[in-house]
């Protein structure tokens, strides 16, 4: 079985052999996939309205558990973003009644966002939505072929 990546690799070995292009097979096939999964992702959420960065922030209070809160800088940190990244997100999210700011009692210098009643049936909602599609995605490949790729990138990843 070959693939458009294998085509480029061809290419590259025709002009030049002398280059080793297995990694960027390697990594010419996990950008293609990101690409895929991103736009189905996307997709996906945008039946509940919401976009992938709005996505990200109602999983992050989602899966942290009761009271579903943050403070942005947690937030951030869960997202991997600065904490100025999240802002946009935030006052778009507020503005759609999913989440709250309010002051932080223990800090009155800071504030913690929660996610409201309606952010989390949504977050819950699109959570599954998304899942499935990866799931899809994913359903071509014995469940032990699926678990050596996890295993695979998470080595790659943990090595870098």
């Amino acid at each position: 079985m070959t693939d458009d990546i294998d085509r480029i690799l061809g290419q590259w070995a025709r002009e030049r052999p002398d280059l080793d292009t297995a990694a960027m097979g390697v990594f010419g096939r996990i950008f293609r996939l990101s690409k895929l999964a991103g736009d189905v992702a996307e997709r996906a959420y945008s039946r509940f309205g919401i976009g992938r960065p709005e996505f990200d922030v109602l999983a992050a209070l989602r899966r942290s558990g009761e009271p579903f809160q943050l403070s942005p800088g947690a937030l951030a940190a869960s997202m991997m973003l600065s904490t100025g990244g999240t802002t946009a997100r935030l006052d778009r999210l507020e503005k759609a009644g999913l989440v709250t700011r309010s002051p932080d009692p223990n800090d009155r210098r800071a504030i913690l966002v929660r996610l409201t009643e309606r952010g989390r049936a949504l977050a819950d909602e699109a959570v599954t939505a998304g899942l499935a599609e990866q799931q899809r995605l994913l359903a071509h490949l014995p469940p032990e072929k699926s678990a050596q790729l996890s295993a695979l990138l998470r080595e790659l990843l943990h090595g870098l």
